[in-house]
């Protein structure tokens, strides 16, 4: 079984020769620090310059990376996945808007998502970031228990505001949500708000998920104090696990403002740390569900060898395995191929305004010089397998 994620005529199914060397393209452009800077700092002044670049940023990097502009316009790509049992998670990944009117608007779209992925069955979650429904600085401030103004605590009131009304439209609609976790500086403030959402709506299953970054070594302690708190107050945790995507900007900070780094000291101890919640959280499965997303295959063949030794089905749904679309499809189709729930993130939004997400998912695949090598690899296996 651990030679399961290197079969790539499963991997790279759905891909056509054409997409296969499109992908081939961007993982050796993503290889390389000086192109990606560069690539970067050129795509930001033309779109910022209202350069007709977007249609070259679709047919690439876009196209590899997300599903659309669309709702609708992520449907082929939808279908196509879920006719090898890869379900998606609808992600409206617009980023960095700051005031109230963006957040309405965003707030707007998601209930307007829960509505058009309850229709289908390829869509079992719906999600949505924090910093999408509230100012910034406003977590940052509650997280660090600075005093909030009348006004700001009138703003605050909006922002829970908009937590209730999506979960409580995922609730009747039983659609499961998962809530994206952030920087640490604002993170306490979201995990108070995602506890008492999941108090009032996970009593008899869990529909409200929260995320742990475990890169950060205090999750575990954190995991096992909710646990308790849960089985005081009778309510089931849901969490999506992920290892982290803010490790340079929480390294600086930290020594800028002279506290205790909150990373792990190394990826070593992580990959422990992610391993470690994934296990207990496995282990008392009874309160909890789990969204296992990782593109660590390690920690996937441990979560396979936990179901495969257990009574538990593979289709249990408080058991799922997650990765980011464009990437991972490795792990991705070979899981869903062998009966587990797997499902994909799958980026949406206009071109110019996902492309901050785009240029984060360059700079941490550059970062991780292992995950781009594994890409290029797999690649370079199947495109000789194709010719044999």
């Amino acid at each position: 079984m651990k030679k399961l994620f290197n079969n790539t005529e499963v991997a790279f199914s759905l891909k056509s020769d054409s997409e296969l060397e499109r992908a081939y393209f961007l993982f050796k452009l993503i290889k390389s620090e000086p192109l990606v800077k560069i690539g970067t700092a050129v795509t930001k002044f033309a779109l910022k310059s209202s350069l007709p670049v977007e249609g070259l940023i679709r047919s690439t990097v876009f196209d590899h990376f997300c599903g659309g502009v669309s709702e609708d316009d992520c449907m082929t790509i939808i279908e196509r996945m879920y006719s090898k049992k890869v379900y998606s998670v609808l992600d409206y990944s617009v980023e960095g808007k700051e005031e109230e009117a963006q957040f309405d608007l965003v707030l707007k779209k998601i209930l307007s998502l829960i509505n058009f992925v309850n229709e289908k069955e390829a869509m079992p979650f719906a999600v949505f970031k924090p910093s999408g429904f509230g100012r910034f600085e406003l977590y940052r401030k509650l997280t660090e228990n600075v005093a909030l103004s009348e006004e700001e605590k009138i703003e605050w009131s909006k922002v829970v505001d908009r937590f209730e009304k999506v979960a409580k439209a995922c609730y009747d609609k039983d659609e499961c949500l998962l809530v994206d976790a952030e920087e640490s500086w604002m993170q306490d403030a979201v995990d108070e708000l995602m506890e008492s959402l999941m108090e009032k709506y996970n009593k008899e299953k869990v529909i409200i998920f929260s995320t742990l970054q475990l890169y950060r070594h205090d999750r575990l302690e954190y995991l096992k104090g909710l646990h308790q708190r849960a089985k005081e107050k009778g309510f089931k945790i849901g969490m999506k696990l992920v290892r982290g995507a803010y490790m340079e900007k929480e390294r600086e900070r930290a020594e800028e403002k002279k506290y205790t780094d909150p990373i792990c000291a190394t990826k070593a101890e992580t990959d422990e740390n992610f391993n470690a919640v994934l296990t207990y959280m496995f282990e008392n499965l009874d309160d909890m569900s789990i969204f296992c997303g990782t593109h660590n295959e390690n920690s996937s063949y441990l979560l396979m060898d936990l179901i495969n030794n257990s009574n538990y089905k593979k289709t249990d749904n408080r058991l799922w395995f997650g990765q980011l679309y464009g990437m991972s499809d490795n792990i991705s189709y070979n899981l869903a191929d062998q009966g587990f729930n797997v499902a994909k993130y799958l980026p949406f939004g206009p071109v110019k305004d996902v492309m901050p997400y785009l240029i984060r998912r360059a700079e941490e695949n550059t970062s991780v010089a292992g995950q781009t090598n594994r890409e290029l690899d797999l690649i370079s296996i199947e495109k000789k397998r194709r010719k044999v």
